[in-house]
């Protein structure tokens, strides 16, 4: 990776639980935010990125993305194991804001989890970056107390990593096309 890059990760990759039952992610990316929020939101770039640590990988991905449109995830651990997250937006605000609801299907200690909602916020930080501020509200103290044991961190820093690689691949394309 990059040098940059892999410094800029360990300086604004952040988690903290503001509330009893929220959790709040922040990390920012050396790209603008309509290429951040393409990486988000366009299924063939979500492939290239979701999943959490080494072995896993997004195999199906269906994204509906207007308010009441569905998404579902289907990740896959090279061993066999699977997990299952699907959801309805809220609000969708191109280039902005995402406002979903989110049930992990499949997912270990967590089969069954009550429904989740997740905010994500894309601030242009100007200079070519980009803010990305998810927060995740969960039924209860408990079940946030779960999620961060779960290995949560790990997944989300091996996934935006994942997602730095990607960006710098993005411009250099987009530098050749031009």
């Amino acid at each position: 990776m990059h040098p940059s890059l892999s410094q800029l990760s360990r300086e604004t990759f952040a988690i903290s639980t503001p509330t009893e039952r929220s959790i709040e992610i922040r990390r920012e990316f050396a790209a603008p935010r309509g290429l951040v929020w393409d990486v988000w939101t366009r299924p063939e770039l979500l492939r290239r990125w979701y999943g959490g640590p080494s072995g896993w990988r997004l195999e199906e991905c269906d994204i509906d993305l207007r308010v009441g449109g569905a998404w579902r995830y289907l990740i896959v651990h090279e061993r066999g194991q699977t997990m299952e997250q699907t959801g309805v937006y809220r609000v969708v605000e191109t280039g902005h804001t995402l406002v979903s609801t989110e049930t992990n299907n499949n997912c270990d200690a967590r089969a069954g989890a009550p429904e989740a909602v997740t905010t994500t916020e894309f601030e242009d930080l100007g200079g070519g970056r980009c803010l990305v501020a998810m927060t995740l509200l969960l039924a209860s103290t408990e079940l946030r107390d779960a999620v961060l044991g779960s290995g949560m961190e790990r997944g989300l820093s091996a996934s935006y990593d994942r997602v730095d690689r990607l960006m710098v691949e993005l411009a250099a394309l987009d530098e050749a096309g031009r």
